[in-house]
This record gives structure tokens, sequence and C-alpha cells, in this order.
């Protein structure tokens, strides 16, 4: 049997676990944290919105283009790839199981290269980064 990782994450923490073969153990690869996206808007925006000329005698401010937060999930998606893509390349899987909410499978699913997602065998849109491995082995497929 393959070689297989378990990516289990949200937008804050995730754990990347190694499952050899027909064995159910996990061995834990890495755990990466992203505090920021535990952050509230207000303590990731340095300022407030900038000035920019209305029309007529009115003002008007420029908002920010995009949700602080979602960026910050963004960023931990990314790196979560970048982890991913290295492991392919290293040899250190053949397949790949991705456990996470929905919302942030998507971003993962944006950020993943083609190679990599072409080893992504199952996917599971649940949050169990707070289950214990005995629990989350008996949610795998």
């Amino acid at each position: 049997m393959a070689k297989t990782w378990i990516l289990v994450a949200n937008a804050c923490q995730a754990r990347i676990y190694s499952r050899n073969g027909i064995r159910q153990e996990l061995a834990l690869v890495k755990e990466m944290m992203h505090p920021e996206s535990r952050m509230k808007n207000s303590e990731l925006v340095s300022d407030r919105a900038g000035y920019m000329p209305g029309v007529g005698n009115g003002h008007g401010s420029k908002q920010p283009p995009s949700d602080p937060k979602q960026n910050e999930a963004l960023h931990f998606a990314q790196e979560l790839a970048q982890t991913l893509n290295q492991g392919r390349c290293s040899q250190q899987f053949e397949r790949i199981i991705l456990v996470a909410p929905p919302a942030f499978m998507g971003l993962l699913g944006e950020k993943i290269d083609v190679q990599t997602a072409k080893l992504v065998t199952e996917k599971l849109g649940k949050d169990y980064t707070q289950s214990t491995e005995k629990e989350l082995v008996g949610h795998l497929p």
C-alpha cells in the first residue's frame, strides 16, 4: 500500500500525519500554527481606511479590497500548499487525504499546485483539528 499523508487543518492550525499501508496508526509529521487567523480585524489592520476625495463637496474613504481575516487564511493555505509540494518533491508520500472545513478546503484547493492536487485521493469537509489521533482514525476512509 502507498504511504499517505493526512492534512487536518483549519484557518489557524494544521497537523500533517503519515500512515503507511494498511496500518491504521498515524504518525505526526508536522504541526503548524497560524495565530494571525485568530486575531480580530482591528488587530490585523494597521490603520483606518485611507482618504479618497469624493465627488462634489462630499468626502469619501477607501476601504480595503478584502477582509483581513480572509487574507490571513489565504496566507496559511499558501503555506500549507508549499509544505505539501515540498513533501511531494522529496517523495515523502504517494497520496494525500485533506480534512478541512469547506471554506478552508476551497482556499487549499486554489493554492495546491497541479501535480500535488493529482495525489489528493480523499477530501473530508469537516473540522477535526481538535480530535485525537484515535478519533481521527475512526473518521478517515
